[in-house]
């Protein structure tokens, strides 16, 4: 991950230089694992962001910061408003060179004596914690994620226990000028790629700091191990203690790599990376707004991903009950179509009727129907001719019925298939919470969520869709979900737009508001590109799309949301990429 130990260095000095002998006026916490504090310092009001996200640990001073606290406070946001709310920050460390960082807290108890607490943010994936310990015994006070025995049987995280760091790892430490024999001796015992070992050998360095070592001394950073020479192992360690040694000196280089092409954040770290040269490099003298810049998509996408989840995993098992039930029904049609056999046989036991004799199992008959070629007919013993004739007809008159039930059958699931399909894609559509709210409450209205209170029906969405303009300036509109894509195409169109949607593919509505006016070929490609990038065919190549003028779209009465026809289309191939998608301008 980037946020390795160079960063927590990089990170406590700024802390220290900004955050020391502040006061903590507030704590919120709006995530079961994230705190803010609201913290006054010399150069004004700030927001300190500490999470313990299985996805994104991270620690730093938050600019654009928005979330909404919850009515009722969490049992770890009340105990932390005990103890250390109008406390003052007297100390701010890093832990030897681990991703831990510990905030020492000065406040009066409630005897308005003077006590300090000291909260670590241990910043180690899914194993992230944020723990308030007393400072004058070393004890646990809470945790924002308590770890019982039953979870963890080498440290428990619990009020009451004593605080452990968690285990020590067998690496060298970087705050000490590393020897090379030392490093020699580790390098030599491991195997597999140069970076992997520099990594698995020195403590709190990231794959991507371990890469950017390999790049500094001319190294491929998948040189096998056993192929350095003792030359190339002299210039890591060198290239290794330059890096510690700028960083003791406070020399660090807070930046963020982005990917133009693909219009995607690809990395960030507190020291300069030579690695990603063909990119995009932004500085920031603060690794606190590098930090915030990296992960704050990255936690919106994360945390609507989990409020999701639960509907996606209802949405998915009714899409695979109606998948199955399409193919029984699928079964019994194919089943039907074959009823005419049955009549066949009916037909010809009733002109052989004077052939057969009660108690036969099967008869061979000529079947006047097929050239007079012999055809086996079973038969029931315990039925008389008639009656056995009168089966097949039975049989023939039932398959027949049920043919024309099953079709319409089939039609109403199709239909529902497509709708969940389209839905489970809006779903990972989404951008914010409010847009998931709108899918909430549409399916509650379609039936497929139980709540005790109907939502109002709006047709206007109360989200905002996707819009970029064309090669030659024309405004392209992309639908995110049922909702916008009704509103989209049923309302905000004219009859002379082009729309736009993946062909027999779940996707968005995608409108050209051209006016009347001609849409270039290259306006086309680009309109196509995007109904393909946001539909479920977005990592295909050759993607067809249908477009045709607005006023050939309909939507059947009764239809579900998001659901239309169309006619008079035409259909271009395209191949959608992150590349062809950034280069066509946002509105």
């Amino acid at each position: 991950m980037s946020f390795d130990g160079i960063v927590v260095k990089s990170l406590v000095g700024e802390l220290r230089e900004k955050l020391i002998d502040s006061k903590i006026d507030k704590v919120y916490q709006p995530e079961k694992d994230e705190v803010c504090l609201k913290i006054r310092s010399k150069e004004g009001a700030c927001k300190l962001l500490l999470s313990a996200s299985a996805s994104h640990p991270r620690v730093y001073i938050a600019n654009k910061y928005e979330k909404t606290n919850p009515k009722k406070a969490p049992v770890f946001c009340m105990t932390l408003r005990k103890y250390i709310q109008g406390g003052v920050i007297v100390g701010i460390d890093q832990v030897g060179f681990e991703r831990i960082i510990k905030i020492s807290v000065e406040s009066y108890d409630e005897l308005r004596e003077k006590t300090c607490k000291d909260l670590y943010i241990e910043i180690m994936g899914k194993h992230s914690n944020i723990i308030l310990v007393s400072d004058l015994e070393g004890k646990v006070i809470d945790s924002i994620k308590r770890v019982p025995l039953s979870v963890s049987r080498a440290r428990q995280v619990l009020p009451g226990v004593s605080y452990e760091l968690p285990p020590s790892q067998d690496k060298l430490n970087p705050l000490d000028i590393i020897d090379v024999d030392k490093f020699t001796l580790r390098i030599n015992r491991s195997k597999g790629p140069v970076f992997k070992a520099i990594y698995g050998n020195i403590l709190g360095l990231s794959p991507l700091v371990a890469r950017e070592v390999c790049v500094r001394v001319g190294l491929e950073a998948n040189t096998e191990v056993e192929d350095l020479s003792n030359e190339d192992i002299r210039s890591l360690v060198d290239c290794i203690n330059t890096i510690f040694d700028d960083l003791d000196k406070n020399k660090v280089y807070p930046s963020i790599i982005i990917d133009k092409k693909r219009d995607k954040i690809v990395e960030f770290s507190s020291i300069r990376l030579s690695q990603y040269k063909d990119l995009t490099e932004i500085y920031d003298d603060s690794i606190s707004t590098i930090i915030e810049d990296y992960y704050l998509a990255k936690d919106k996408k994360d945390r609507i991903n989990q409020r999701a989840s639960s509907m996606k995993k209802n949405l998915s098992l009714k899409l695979d009950r109606v998948k199955h039930k399409i193919d029984k029904q699928m079964i019994e049609l194919n089943e039907s179509e074959n009823a005419d056999k049955y009549r066949i046989k009916g037909e010809l036991i009733t002109s052989y009727i004077y052939m057969i004799k009660e108690g036969m199992d099967k008869v061979v008959l000529e079947n006047f129907y097929d050239n007079n070629k012999e055809i086996e007919i079973d038969l029931r013993v315990n039925l008389s001719p008639s009656e056995n004739a009168q089966k097949y007809f039975k049989k023939y008159n039932k398959l027949k019925n049920a043919g024309e039930e099953i079709s319409k059958q089939m039609v109403i699931n199709i239909q529902e298939k497509e709708y969940l399909e389209n839905t489970l894609l809006s779903i990972e559509n989404c951008d914010d919470a409010r847009e998931l709210k709108e899918i909430r409450e549409e399916l509650i209205r379609e039936g497929y969520i139980k709540s005790y209170k109907m939502p109002k029906k709006d047709n206007k969405p109360g989200t905002d869709m996707r819009k970029f303009r064309s090669y030659h300036g024309k405004l392209i509109i992309v639908g995110k979900n049922n909702k916008q894509n009704d509103y989209l195409t049923l309302r905000l169109a004219d009859n002379e737009d082009l729309w736009f949607h993946t062909k027999d593919i779940p996707g968005s509505h995608v409108l050209i508001k051209s006016a009347g006016m001609t849409v270039t070929d290259e306006e086309l490609i680009e309109a196509a590109t995007l109904a393909a990038y946001y539909s479920k065919a977005r990592m295909s190549s050759n993607v067809p799309v249908d477009y045709t003028m607005r006023k050939n779209v309909k939507k059947p009465s009764g239809a579900k949301p998001g659901m239309v026809i169309y006619e008079k289309n035409k259909t271009i191939y395209v191949t959608p990429s992150d590349e062809a998608k950034a280069k066509i301008k946002q509105a």
